[in-house]
């Protein structure tokens, strides 16, 4: 599949070209036309058939990432809607102990992100009403989405973040908490996750705070925002037993780099994650 040109762009990269950088961590060629007609709709399509790749060589899906959920940005941004992208098992590193250590070699300008992580343990219907949610819900730990940009610059338009498979590049996951240690019904569970707030360090110096509430008013509500999103659009599956979904930064991205040592707190009973970046 290619993407029409449009003025000065070459023909778009096909997905295998896309996932070859993705492999490689390296930069879209100059004049790349990625997305260049900026149709939403295409460049999901792109990101699909990226997936598609990926299963074939073997890596299953595990779920999937939420973005633009800061309806504050949306303006800047020039969108209106929150978007979606694939987390496979490959991307996503588990880490259930105070501290762990992970590689950046395969990132390229990798950005941090913290985020609450919800596990499903039943699929949940596109309608599906706050209770019916909840009871999907399996267990939330707290999250460090590595985001990346194979444009030097940063510079993507909204199309070309969803092509390049939502610039997803990591998912680190911190200890589990059962839903039900949390909060009882899906009220509790949103207000809970709204008011919680996170406190982020850099090698021990306070670096920044944020609160659930700017995730489209609640986490909680981003899934269910999320879910019916989802179901509208052709070629997917909805979150299966086990799926993981990260669900929006608390705050702003942060540039990351070798060497460094983050630590997200939680105010919500989820324990605190820390991670040493190599």
């Amino acid at each position: 599949m290619r993407i029409r040109r449009r003025g000065a762009y070459d023909a778009a990269m096909t997905p295998q070209e896309l996932l070859d950088h993705l492999d490689a961590a390296t930069f879209w060629p100059a004049g790349h036309g990625v997305a260049a007609d900026g149709d939403l709709d295409r460049a999901y399509e792109t990101a699909l058939a990226v997936r598609a790749l990926r299963e074939a060589r073997g890596e299953r899906v595990a779920g999937y990432k939420l973005g633009w959920t800061n309806r504050a940005n949306w303006p800047r941004q020039g969108i209106a809607a929150p978007m979606w992208g694939t987390l496979h098992e490959t991307t996503i590193v588990h880490c259930d102990d105070a501290a762990c250590a992970v590689e950046l070699a395969w990132a390229t300008l990798p950005r941090l992100e913290p985020e609450v992580v919800v596990a499903f343990r039943a699929t949940p219907a596109p309608d599906a009403s706050p209770g019916e949610m909840f009871d999907c819900l399996d267990w939330i730990a707290p999250g460090f989405e590595v985001v990346q940009s194979h444009l030097p610059d940063w510079g993507y338009q909204p199309a070309q973040v969803l092509a390049d498979s939502a610039v997803h590049a990591r998912l680190v996951v911190g200890a589990r908490t059962p839903v039900r240690a949390l909060a009882g019904d899906a009220a509790a569970l949103s207000a809970l996750l709204a008011r919680g707030r996170v406190q982020l360090t850099e090698g021990g110096a306070p670096r920044g705070e944020g609160c659930g509430e700017i995730v489209l008013g609640s986490p909680f509500e981003a899934l269910r925002t999320f879910v019916a999103q989802m179901a509208a659009r052709p070629g997917t599956t909805p979150p299966r037993p086990g799926d993981l979904v990260t669900t929006g930064t608390w705050t702003n991205a942060f540039e990351l780099a070798p060497g460094q040592a983050w630590r997200a707190e939680f105010d919500i009973a989820i324990a605190p994650l820390e991670v040493h970046w190599r």
